[in-house]
């Protein structure tokens, strides 16, 4: 008889997706994917890259890293959206709802995109690694939106949440 398979709690499936997501990401520096989930459905997806139809960092380089500058700095030169803006777009964009969601993301979210996170009106944002933006967290914990941090293992060269 085959033995039971043990089934991911709902956060760690979740968090799992978010880590795929990332896998489309097109920026050189930091892959990052992010998902909206509301009463247990996936509603949105995002990872960071150009906008459509512009070239990729991969392609057209990043300016960012040709002019050193350290990580949660000078969002304004990067050609790039994060992926939390791509889903909170695409949920725009498909005309869905996000309120009330809750965002799962490879990465906490930036100042920026804490404000989005903040005004779209999402409630708890799961996230594995920091980001180096003591002002998004100031902002969250401002809003009242819970934070909690998954932190990831390797398990047979796989990163895996260390939620079960």
């Amino acid at each position: 008889m085959k033995p039971k398979q043990e089934r991911p709690c709902w956060e760690a499936y979740f968090m799992e997706i978010a880590v795929l997501v990332a896998k489309r990401s097109t920026c050189i520096r930091r892959a990052v994917g992010a998902i909206l989930v509301k009463d247990k459905r996936i509603l949105a997806t995002g990872y960071n890259g150009a906008p459509s139809g512009i070239k990729h960092c991969v392609d057209a380089g990043c300016l960012r890293e040709q002019l050193h500058i350290a990580s949660g700095h000078r969002h304004e030169l990067c050609r790039g959206i994060h992926a939390e803006q791509n889903a909170i777009i695409q949920a725009a964009f498909h005309g869905v709802s996000i309120k009330g969601s809750i965002l799962f993301c490879t990465n906490l979210p930036c100042s920026i995109c804490s404000k989005m996170i903040i005004n779209a009106g999402i409630e708890k944002i799961f996230y594995q690694s920091g980001y180096a933006d003591e002002l998004s967290k100031k902002m969250i914990m401002e809003a009242g939106i819970e934070y909690v941090h998954i932190p990831v293992t390797r398990e047979n060269g796989h990163e895996m949440s260390l939620l079960r």
